[in-house]
């Protein structure tokens, strides 16, 4: 009780600390974008209404910025060649103990001038509606929650996109904020299917769903409880809303959580029945990862977040909130250099945390993680992130000078940095020192799994009209021993599938994962093995195919544009020349007639000859069939030569051409084939 009362009142005092004003600021221009806001006056009182926690009030909103790269002034507000938006919102203020400060955090939400809710690009960030200003609450670095969000984008785990920029409201300058997306369900954002009150059943209750542990200050009401040896961890919908989720959707969320549990505790590595078959492994990892690294305070306890896609499994993140990190916390002495934050005694989040790091497997994979990233040149290595640093210190120097004008909260930037700098320093060698080998899993074994066809945007006919029901991608086995498919899954946001325990797939045999099963018998006389959840993308898209442990098998990110062959919605697929090629390159595909899915349509497709290949003047072109087309592109995509030879053999002069690697489109009646060609 003693602790307790110490730190309420800890608190109470650093807070009034925080609330003295020290100045206005004459603001003219920045290197930074420039955000206005005027909210609407209020009737009552004939002044601009206050912003308040809630609900949302109506302004205006311009966001200044020079896409040149050159200087914003105030005085470009009225220039729409320099706005980047310009139209109505509505803001509340958001946060929980930063709402005792004087500067302010705000969400907000963009609208029409008809007053709809209207999705839209930000400063170069994807459309979205829904947006954070993020005041930097408590961090003198004005960086933490900005470094550890790039980071976690350059590590490959979706976090919220940021850009920094100096914020006007109502007149008065509120000095250096980050303008960031707000966490929420979004191709763009959390790549996860929403889940609607009417999904109870089968595969629709399975996803998706947003939750966090996290603090009950902003009145939603707690979901269930986890135990931890410290406190205990309360848990909160987020998608969907409290107010919206169903008891069958609470019933099987908790389960997930609480399967994870079980399996933890019981060191259950098992690939049919323990964590692997329940949570993605590589992002529970990396969100371990950024949250020792920078020893956040809040980690695992509050402002966590997880997420679990349709017919995928539980994943850790997206990260954040890390204005408490990197050895500051601004109620206590909780961040250090030498201790693991799920073994801290205060706030470790679930237990859980803790009994995955202590399984062999898990911290196996954690450690080479770690190690890897953490390599010289590497995202994670000290150098790297120096280096971040100073870019960061070099693009917000002129702001942080006048926050510190404007609130007194930065009275020695260079200092802070330093002390940032020496944090990570010590802390990357702690953490290699304690986190164990990896040798164990350095150099795993991996099926010989190919993702060989994918038809990514089908075709509509009368008799098929929906293209989505028609989607399927061909998973091959090229070995020569049966594989077991236990643990096997689809990795990567976007579609979901995890095969069933003890499914196989024998030597040199395939199988079809179907958007529809049904529909694709239908269309393509062929059963497919099963049905994968959401739809594939009809432009790009990365598909990894992972074992349980979330090594990766195979993967490739099809496009529809040039150089990859065309097979979009045109009834072709993309279909892999040679199971033995990297199939991350568009000139190891072709695109195939969507009539048949023998191996004989393949066969007659590769009676297509280049040669000489590398070429010095003319490259002969042989196919067995009339060619009707052929593109030359070079490695930038540009479209050098378009011809329709409408013969069986053409002949391509490339000694116009400067030396380099160039792709050539082959388009017969089998369908358009990709070919790198390489000129002397």
């Amino acid at each position: 009780m003693n602790l307790i009362f110490t730190r309420k009142h800890l608190l109470a005092v650093m807070l009034l600390l925080h609330v003295i004003v020290f100045g206005q600021v004459t603001f003219t221009d920045s290197n930074l974008p420039i955000v206005i806001i005027n909210t609407d006056i209020d009737p009552e009182t004939g002044q601009p209404t206050e912003i308040p926690d809630d609900p949302k009030v109506w302004a205006d909103m311009k966001i200044i910025y020079h896409t040149d790269g050159t200087r914003n002034y105030m005085t470009d507000q009225d220039n729409a060649d320099f706005l980047d938006y310009d139209a109505r919102i509505k803001i509340e203020l958001r946060g929980s103990t930063s709402q005792w400060l004087e500067k302010k955090q705000y969400g907000w939400t963009t609208y029409d001038n008809d007053g709809n809710k209207q999705k839209v690009s930000i400063l170069g960030m994807p459309s979205q509606n829904d947006w954070i200003l993020n005041g930097l609450a408590y961090d003198a670095t004005l960086m933490r929650d900005y470094l550890i969000y790039n980071l976690s984008r350059e590590m490959g785990q979706y976090a919220s996109r940021t850009q920094y920029c100096e914020v006007i409201i109502n007149g008065n300058y509120r000095g250096l904020y980050v303008l960031q997306e707000k966490l929420k369900d979004d191709s763009k954002r959390i790549n996860i299917e929403e889940i609607t009150e009417d999904d109870n059943s089968g595969a629709n209750l399975t996803g998706g769903y947003i939750t966090k542990a996290d603090k009950t200050t902003g009145g939603d009401p707690v979901a269930w409880v986890m135990a931890s040896d410290a406190q205990d961890t309360d848990f909160i919908h987020e998608l969907p809303k409290p107010e919206d989720v169903t008891e069958e959707q609470n019933v099987y969320i908790h389960g997930q959580f609480t399967a994870l549990e079980t399996a933890a505790h019981n060191d259950n590595a098992g690939l049919e029945d323990g964590f692997p078959s329940i949570i993605d492994v590589p992002t529970f990892v990396d969100f371990m990862i950024l949250n020792e690294l920078s020893s956040n305070v809040d980690a695992y306890q509050i402002s966590t977040f997880f997420h679990k896609d349709r017919g995928g499994k539980l994943r850790a993140g997206p990260v954040w909130d890390f204005n408490l990190s990197f050895g500051h916390d601004e109620f206590g002495d909780r961040s250090h250099p030498d201790i693991w934050q799920f073994d801290n005694g205060d706030n470790e989040g679930p237990r859980f945390w803790k009994e995955l790091f202590e399984n062999a497997e898990f911290k196996c994979y954690l450690s080479r993680r770690w190690n890897t990233l953490t390599a010289e040149g590497n995202t994670l290595s000290y150098n790297n992130l120096s280096d971040f640093i100073d870019e960061t210190v070099d693009l917000i120097s002129e702001a942080a000078a006048r926050e510190q004008l404007r609130w007194g909260t930065v009275p020695n930037h260079p200092a802070e940095i330093t002390s940032l700098k020496s944090f990570i320093s010590e802390r990357i060698d702690w953490i290699t020192d304690n986190v164990g080998t990896f040798s164990a899993c350095a150099d795993v074994e991996l099926p010989s799994l190919v993702i060989n066809r994918i038809n990514y945007h089908p075709g509509e006919t009368e008799e098929f009209p929906e293209s989505d029901d028609l989607e399927f991608i061909e998973i091959r086995n090229t070995g020569a021993e049966t594989v077991n498919l236990t643990g096997v899954y689809l990795s990567e946001l976007g579609i979901s599938y995890q095969f069933q325990a003890n499914a196989t797939l024998e030597a040199g045999e395939w199988l079809f994962l179907a958007s529809n099963p049904e529909v694709f018998e239908q269309r393509y006389e062929t059963t497919a093995f099963d049905k994968f959840e959401r739809n594939l993308s009809n432009s790009t898209q990365r598909l990894v195919l992972a074992d349980g442990f979330g090594n990766i098998i195979d993967e490739v990110e099809y496009d529809d544009d040039s150089p990859w062959p065309d097979a979009d919605g045109n009834g072709s697929y993309l279909l892999l020349t040679d199971t033995s090629l990297d199939n991350s390159l568009a000139s190891s595909w072709t695109a195939v007639a969507e009539g048949s899915l023998s191996i004989e349509n393949f066969t007659e497709s590769a009676k297509l000859v280049l040669y000489p290949n590398p070429v010095s003047n003319i490259l002969l072109v042989r196919a067995n069939t009339d060619i009707t087309g052929i593109n030359v592109y070079d490695i930038y995509g540009k479209l050098l030569l378009s011809v329709s030879p409408t013969a069986i053999n053409a002949e391509i002069d490339f000694s116009v051409y400067q030396s380099g690697i160039y792709m050539v489109n082959i388009t017969t009646g089998q369908g358009t084939t990709s070919k790198k060609v390489i000129k002397k």
